[in-house]
């Protein structure tokens, strides 16, 4: 698979409400095209962590049919989330997330720990999704719902031959 060519959308996974696997299989999707464009490793792992927080999103605060789409826009290459709630999401007011996550003095309370009382408690994954994006994840309203994207960072994308 090469980068879709600008103003191309390409569908990796869609569903309805129900399907207890699509979820998974939605990431496994992701997972697949982003081994294509040869992301691997840590970067693959960021995106498909921060695009499977938004599709918990969806899947838990909206209504099928749930899409997501790889779609490239001039020189960004995105991935999205379409439901069809019209209701966009908004980050729970926390501190930000890199104070959670230094280690502590003694060597314990940081890192991993904070990381799994982050992910146990509500209303934290749009700021795993921001912290992963660096920042660069939105949403959108459209004719049938909402979108909710990440940009995928230009250093997750040097073999697509994509500037």
């Amino acid at each position: 698979m090469s980068a879709p060519p600008p103003g191309t959308t390409v569908t990796l996974h869609a569903w309805n409400d129900g399907d207890e696997h699509a979820p998974g299989a939605a990431r496994r999707a992701l997972q697949g095209a982003l081994a294509e464009l040869h992301v691997t490793g840590e970067p693959a792992d960021d995106v498909t962590l921060a695009v499977g927080e938004l599709i918990a999103n969806a899947v838990e605060h909206a209504t099928g049919p749930y899409v997501l789409n790889l779609r490239r826009t001039g020189r960004d290459v995105l991935c999205e989330v379409h439901d069809t709630s019209r209701s966009l999401p908004r980050p729970a007011a926390t501190e930000p997330l890199h104070e959670l996550f230094a280690p502590c003095e003694e060597g314990r309370g940081g890192g991993l720990d904070a990381i799994s009382a982050v992910l146990a408690e509500r209303g934290r994954g749009l700021r795993i999704v921001d912290e992963l994006s660096g920042g660069c994840w939105g949403a959108r309203q459209t004719r049938s719902g909402k979108c909710c994207w990440i940009a995928i960072p230009a250093s997750f994308r040097g073999s697509w031959g994509v500037a």
